[in-house]
C-alpha cells in the first residue's frame, strides 16, 4: 500500500503552489505541510504575529482532523519565523503551552529572513503519528 495524499476543505488549495497539506504512510506516519495563517481562499489574514501564529496553528488543527488526529498525535513541529525575536518566542512559547501544556512535541524552530509570500511572519509543520495504525 502507497502512502495517502489529502488536501482538506477549509484549507486553500495548495496545488497550484506544487504541494498538499496531507501525506499518511502505511505505517501511521502523518507528515503535514507548513501552514501559515491564510483564511480558506488562500489569504493572508489582517493581524499582528500572534493572530498569524493563532490562524496557523487552527489550519494545522484543520490538516490534523482531516487523517482522524488531534494536537495529542503531534510528535514534531517545524517552526518559521521571520524576524525572530525573544517576545516572537514568547508569544510561540504561550501558545504551545495552551495547546500541549507540560508535554509540548519535538521542535526545531528556524529564524528566517522571510517566507513563501510578502506578510507572512510564521509558519508551521508537521509529523503525527496515527496511534491505531
Amino acid at each position: 500500500m502507497s502512502h495517502t495524499i489529502t488536501n482538506p476543505g477549509g484549507l486553500a488549495d495548495p496545488v497550484p503552489y506544487g504541494y498538499s497539506h496531507v501525506a499518511r504512510t502505511p505505517g501511521g506516519l502523518v507528515f503535514v505541510a507548513g501552514q501559515w495563517a491564510a483564511d480558506p481562499g488562500g489569504h493572508l489574514i489582517e493581524g499582528d504575529f500572534a493572530a498569524q501564529v493563532r490562524q496557523s496553528f487552527a489550519n494545522l488543527k484543520i490538516a490534523l482532523a482531516a487523517e482522524g488526529l488531534d494536537f495529542g498525535s503531534v510528535v514534531r513541529l517545524g517552526t518559521y519565523i521571520v524576524d525572530h525575536n525573544e517576545e516572537k518566542l514568547t508569544v510561540l512559547g504561550t501558545r504551545i503551552d495552551e495547546i500541549w501544556g507540560d508535554r509540548p512535541p519535538t521542535q526545531t524552530l528556524l529564524g528566517v529572513a522571510k517566507l513563501a509570500l510578502p506578510g507572512m511572519l510564521f509558519e508551521v509543520d508537521a509529523v503525527a503519528v496515527q496511534n491505531n495504525a
